[in-house]
């Protein structure tokens, strides 16, 4: 018999979480989130429950309370080492407590302990917080629940962190109900999930306002995320939210606050150009956990064959002229060159040839090392950096990962894909935003090719520079910014502004927010004119989330300058996580309940929730030590001892369980064992990346029997309707074309800028006959594409 990390349902030992049901309103842009945790203790002594879990990374937690009985109690904010004490010491004197606070590693992650809970008693908590949704590249906007928490590589000497107890999705022992509401000033288009939903029901007419919810069964093996479509998505909009009358005059929660939301667009000469230069390095993690199924099906495609994929891609698709080198990172890394190369056939076959060979076999995520290595290189002059960040996100020490970029933000773009279930919104979404980049996620049955072309396509245009911020408001009304300053501006990409507004002013006033930059060398600008008069109904959300932002960056500055904590950053941070309510890495949320009456008697038995993970393909993960958060104050254990006939990889990758005695075995993805001698059958390699791994780097394709197999057709077949004067290489690659267009058109995001590369190079060949070539290529492969779609 197996048991899991964490399973301890195996071990005979009750969970006390019974159910969780989650509540979401999205207005617009916003969500917000309630969460109620059901626990029971059906025990006949007093415990402690902890559950340690994700929730989004740049959510604003403003609301925790318990409800015992007929008893509740609300949570405040103290800083959290006085939080800890006053919670150790109500459990001591046998009072319930309630403590929640986040992990000063990672942001994303969340520990709730629930103490003396007596026998027979049950206990209902309440989680709030508030939340932006990201704009994706079809311009729909993503909600994210995070289910799934993985067990996080802990680097050696590094901060430390919370136990994470995990076990495999199916065999977690408690259920999940999730309904959301949608709300917009514009109509809801359609709302899509990678899991199952009941139909959307539209509460109005003009379809501006919908409930959508889970259906039943919901099995905990992805995180839920909504994909919410508005018609006419990209408009400016600005909220003004009034402050709360009974907070302490001067302060941010006293005065009104203004969220701006822009959508900047650039002319379409400068975006329909693609630069012929730059520095890319991408960054591919090869911990054993990317060798995990992208979705929930066992069959499906492993993190690292698909991120083998997109590299091929990536490579085929970057223009003559470029330099470029390919890191791989788990417990060690490795590059392929010394340092970046020319982009050539030469090296691009080197690269592909290595990149073939890549597993997940390298341990643990220690991506630090590889940071400070690709910062370590002299940049090339005019060749900007672009840096391409792969990973699963299982980190433990994410914020000092975002502190490296960002102090190396003035080098190079970030930009970063969270790959699979479970990867780290803190870490994905923090090293993009520092490195100036755009930030994806990849999972359930996501095709990770077609993000990460979109970022290329952002990495291929030029930099937006010189970004300027201008407020013109009415006299006597001042702004203070909230938010940092915006060192990065993508094409149909959301740029946030918070402003806290001070003074008094006509309920007609207006005020005005102007964002200048430049554009290959043009200036530009995008406005936003927006009424002072709060709008009515949106509570403290705005307030909220404008606590959040200044909060992360004043931890951000305290990291830049460790000196700075003792002198006010720190103390900042508290006054303003206690005025306003939202959670901190230096605050956290603590309720006794003093009026219980009687003490809980006997001695407290601690009971470790489990969180949902992904099954793992243990047979090809080396353990890692310290692949979990450590408890506070606490080491990460030592491996287990190997037993008779099992492997030390094997042992030791089972998160420190009890093994059968077998050498090769792995998890299913329901949680359940297999031998690794029965590998998952892989499906067939794609016809589309068959027929781009044949391309030159030039961008040109050769007649060759095996393009002629892409094509499906017999060398002779291929060869025979080519006219006399044309070129080999001309009418391969024409043909080439005509297929992606005629044939691939659902994934045209995928192939669009290698086929660029190759028209481009068709031009530059002067090639005559292109006319005759397209024709005969037609009737050859059965389609009706005209020369004019190939860019010729």
């Amino acid at each position: 018999m197996v048991t899991c990390c964490g399973l301890l349902t195996a071990g005979k030992e009750p969970v006390p979480l019974k159910s969780i049901e989650v509540e979401v309103e999205v207005r617009d842009h916003v969500a917000s989130v309630v969460s109620t945790l059901l626990y029971e203790n059906k025990e006949d002594k007093p415990i402690e429950a902890v559950f340690v879990f994700p929730l989004p990374g740049d959510a604003a937690v403003c609301h925790f309370s318990a409800k015992i009985g007929q008893t509740q109690v609300v949570a405040e904010v103290r800083e959290k080492q006085k939080a800890r004490e006053e919670y150790d010491d109500a459990l001591s004197s046998g009072q319930q407590a309630f403590l929640l606070e986040e992990s000063e590693q990672s942001p994303d992650v969340f520990t709730l302990s629930v103490g003396s809970l007596p026998p027979g008693e049950s206990a209902s908590i309440r989680l709030e917080y508030v939340t932006e949704l990201a704009v994706q590249a079809d311009e729909g906007l993503r909600f994210c629940l995070p289910a799934v928490l993985n067990p996080r590589y802990q680097p050696q000497g590094s901060a430390d962190g919370v136990q994470v107890t995990s076990v495999p999705a199916s065999l977690v022992p408690y259920g999940l109900s999730f309904s959301a509401r949608v709300s917009s000033p514009r109509p809801i288009s359609k709302v899509e999930s990678s899991s199952s939903l009941e139909a959307l029901q539209y509460l109005n007419t003009e379809q501006t306002q919908a409930t959508v919810k889970l259906a039943a069964e919901h099995k905990f093996d992805r995180d839920v995320e909504l994909l919410i479509y508005y018609k006419d998505a990209h408009q400016p909009t600005a909220v003004v939210e009034a402050g709360q009358a009974s907070a302490k005059s001067g302060t941010l929660m006293s005065d009104a606050v203004v969220m701006v939301s822009l959508y900047p667009e650039f002319p379409q000469a400068v975006m329909s150009s693609v630069a012929s230069c730059g520095e890319f390095v991408f960054l591919l993690d090869r911990s054993g956990s990317m060798d995990c199924p992208m979705g929930s099906n066992q069959n499906a495609q492993t993190r690292i064959s698909s991120a083998r994929d997109t590299l091929l891609l990536l490579l085929k698709s970057v223009p003559m002229g470029c330099h470029f080198n390919i890191y791989s990172f788990g417990s060690s890394f490795e590059h392929i060159f010394p340092k970046s190369v020319k982009y050539s056939q030469e090296t691009m076959d080197e690269a592909l040839k290595k990149v073939e060979t890549m597993e997940a076999d390298m341990g643990g995520t220690e991506i630090l090392q590889p940071l400070k290595h690709i910062y370590s290189q002299p940049c090339i002059p005019s060749q900007p950096r672009q840096l391409f960040v792969f990973t699963d996100g299982e980190v433990g020490n994410t914020k000092d990962v975002i502190h490296l970029v960002k102090k190396n933000s003035g080098s190079h773009r970030c930009f970063s894909f969270g790959i699979g279930e479970g990867a780290s919104s803190a870490l994905i979404n923090g090293v993009a935003k520092e490195g100036g980049g755009h930030a994806q996620f990849i999972s359930g049955g996501d095709r990770m090719q077609p993000k990460v072309m979109q970022s290329l396509r952002f990495a291929l245009q030029p930099a937006v520079v010189d970004i300027k911020v201008k407020w013109d408001l009415p006299k006597g009304v001042s702004v203070t910014a909230l938010s940092p300053p915006i060192t990065t501006l993508f094409q149909g990409q959301r740029s946030l502004i918070y402003g806290q507004l001070t003074g008094q002013s006509s309920k007609a006033a207006e005020g005005c927010v102007t964002v200048t930059y430049k554009l290959a060398g043009h200036p530009s600008q995008n406005q936003m004119r927006f009424g002072l008069k709060p709008t009515e109904d949106t509570g403290l959300t705005v307030h909220r989330l404008g606590a959040r932002t200044l909060i992360r960056s004043l931890e951000m500055e305290g990291r830049e300058n460790t000196k700075k904590e003792g002198g006010g950053v720190k103390e900042k941070v508290v006054e303003l996580s206690v005025q306003s309510g939202v959670s901190s890495s230096f605050t956290a949320f603590i309720a006794v309940n003093k009026g219980s009456g009687d003490a809980v008697q006997g001695p407290l038995v601690r009971r470790n929730v489990p969180t949902p993970r992904m099954g793992l393909r243990l047979c090809s993960a080396p353990y890692s030590r310290g692949k979990v958060f450590k408890m506070r104050g606490c080491s990460a254990p030592p491996p287990p001892p190997a037993k008779k006939g099992i492997s030390k990889r094997m042992a030791t990758a089972q998160c420190h369980a009890e093994e059968e005695e077998d050498d090769d075995m792995s998890f299913g993805i329901d949680g359940s064992f297999r031998s690794a001698d029965v590998e998952p059958q892989q499906p067939p390699r794609d016809p589309l990346l068959q027929m781009v791994s044949l391309q030159k780097a030039s961008g040109c394709w050769v007649l060759e029997p095996a393009l002629a197999a892409a094509l499906g057709k017999t060398t002779e077949e291929v060869e025979k309707p080519k006219p006399a004067s044309v070129k080999n290489e001309v009418w391969a690659t024409i043909l080439a074309l005509i297929w992606l267009h005629g044939f691939k058109m659902d994934a045209q995001e995928e192939w669009e800028l290698l086929a660029m590369k190759a028209a481009s190079w068709l031009r530059a060949e002067k090639a005559p006959c292109v006319t005759e070539c397209v024709e005969a290529g037609n009737v050859l492969l059965g389609s009706t594409v005209q020369k004019e779609a190939l860019g010729l």
